[in-house]
């Protein structure tokens, strides 16, 4: 069961897509926030494949397209990762609101996965049930303060208006924010359970970035997968049945 769900954000429209599972009156399941990557959107892989596969096993979903990607508004050079997790709160208000929800986990892909977990450490194991990283790119804080954006090279003490790639416009903000999260600190404080997958050939996210968020939390999980990539495709069956089975087991 696919709804279309538009949901109001800092920067305009969220568009959402909520996946349930058929339920009985009066019955409740878990749901789970899925959030998408830099430059990517809701209904790519591997978050419909996650999507479909919680629906089978009796859990919920809400994916949707941050500020400036996919269908949500906003303009993408103003994008920044305090944006990003500005549109995951009002999502998890939204989530918060259903009346046949549970428990929520988080789970996030990519830079989506550095949202999920600032998020879930802001928000703390009493609200967040679960946290699923996938090759979360905590890089972006070094690339920032050394001034490179998938191979384009800048002056990191004074970033561009805007800096061109793959077609998008990154704009300084990001930049001057990307260079002061304390994306490690912030995500410590979350205690609960968390499961982290990251492939051994990533080339936009070296997997030690995974390493650290292991060695910073107290209750996780870390998936190595020898030879998978950053987008997770080469072992996409393996991913998702790894943070299904992960959410099920924290959810149930």
């Amino acid at each position: 069961m696919k709804t279309k769900v538009n949901l109001t954000g800092d920067k305009g429209r969220i568009s959402a897509i909520l996946q349930r599972p058929k339920l009985a009156e009066g019955q409740k399941c878990p749901l789970v926030i899925l959030m998408h990557g830099f430059m990517s959107n809701k209904a790519l892989q591997p978050l419909k494949g996650i999507a479909k596969a919680l629906e089978v096993e009796g859990i919920a979903s809400l994916r949707f397209d941050f500020d400036g990607h996919g269908r949500s508004e906003g303009r993408f050079q103003d994008m920044t990762v305090l944006t990003e997790i500005a549109d995951a709160k009002a999502v998890w208000a939204y989530a918060e609101s259903l009346d046949f929800v549970s428990k929520i986990a988080l789970l996030g892909h990519s830079q989506g996965g550095v949202v999920a977990g600032m998020l879930a450490g802001e928000l703390g194991a009493s609200e967040v049930a679960a946290l699923v990283q996938l090759s979360p790119a905590a890089v972006l804080k070094d690339d920032a303060l050394s001034g490179v954006l998938m191979g384009k090279h800048y002056d990191p003490s004074n970033p561009p208006e805007t800096l061109s790639v793959l077609f998008h416009k990154v704009g300084r903000g990001y930049f001057k924010v990307a260079r002061t999260l304390p994306i490690y600190e912030t995500s410590a404080k979350y205690d609960g359970p968390v499961c982290l997958i990251h492939g051994t050939d990533d080339r936009i996210v070296p997997y030690r970035y995974s390493e650290q968020y292991d060695a910073v939390y107290k209750d996780s999980v870390l998936h190595l997968l020898e030879g998978e990539n950053h987008i997770l495709s080469r072992q996409r069956g393996k991913v998702i049945v790894l943070s299904v089975e992960f959410l099920k087991d924290k959810l149930s």
